[in-house]
């Protein structure tokens, strides 16, 4: 109950933030632009649609959690509200829980409305027929923004809003690049390479979640590659809650 009272409040209080409304606009005007550009593509307006739209959703969602999900827990402190959470019986790990999922709730809920409005766009070409592979590659890239958006918990639990979002940004980069880091650590000298390796391997696997080619070609992930993308993103999600539960339960807010 305390995570579910504590997620609502987070999402009403972030649902009010007139940053997520902008950012909702932003997203509509550049599903709009991409109607401007569609003629410059040499007959692949429908891929480009596609393509720059969940592109979209995926960029405002990252830059959502950048400015909100990064201060989430510095901002109570800083107004001294997690003294009286925290004096309640409500459990670290809980509050934190409820931090996540009410600011995901929040970004679900306007990457939804945009994967709506790009259907809508889409019925409007007369390609109507690709809207369920375009919620498919939707729900993609939510697991994708609740996976960022547990980063940015964790290192909001741990740091200044500041240094939360450059965490947060330097580890969703590494993530996007962590195939080509793999491939890329076989050409340095041994202790290097193990490095390199095991920093791809700890970040987030981005790529996993990108599924817009598919989307844009009408086609649909298998049943397989979906049930293991969402067990990849529940199980990183509850480690990295994890983590950030534990160190969490050591900070001392005198």
């Amino acid at each position: 109950m305390n995570v579910w009272l504590i997620a609502r409040n987070t999402f009403r209080e972030t649902t009010r933030d007139r940053l997520l409304a902008g950012a909702f606009i932003a997203g509509l005007a550049a599903l709009a632009m991409t109607q401007v550009l569609s003629p410059l593509a040499l007959g692949e307006g429908h891929r480009l649609t596609v393509d720059l739209g969940l592109s979209a959703v995926s960029l405002l969602g990252l830059l959502i959690v950048l400015l909100v999900g990064t201060s989430l827990v510095a901002k109570e402190i800083e107004r001294r509200t997690i003294f009286n959470l925290l004096s309640r019986p409500i459990a670290r790990p809980a509050y934190l829980l409820g931090k996540w999922a009410g600011l995901s709730a929040a970004l679900w809920t306007v990457a939804l409305g945009l994967g709506f409005g790009l259907w809508g766009l889409l019925a409007l070409r007369g390609e109507w027929t690709s809207g369920p592979a375009v919620l498919q590659s939707l729900y993609f890239t939510a697991l994708e923004i609740a996976v960022v958006t547990a980063l940015a918990v964790l290192f909001s639990a741990l740091s200044t809003p500041v240094l939360s979002a450059l965490y947060t940004l330097g580890v969703y980069l590494v993530g996007q690049w962590s195939n080509d880091l793999r491939g890329f650590a076989a050409k340095f000298p041994h202790g290097l390479r193990e490095a390199i390796e095991a920093a791809a391997n700890v970040v987030p696997n981005l790529p996993l979640f990108n599924t817009r080619t598919l989307a844009a070609s009408g086609e649909f992930a298998g049943p397989l590659q979906l049930g293991l993308v969402t067990l990849y993103a529940i199980a990183y999600i509850g480690c990295v809650l994890a983590l950030a539960s534990a160190a969490f339960e050591s900070r001392d807010f005198k």
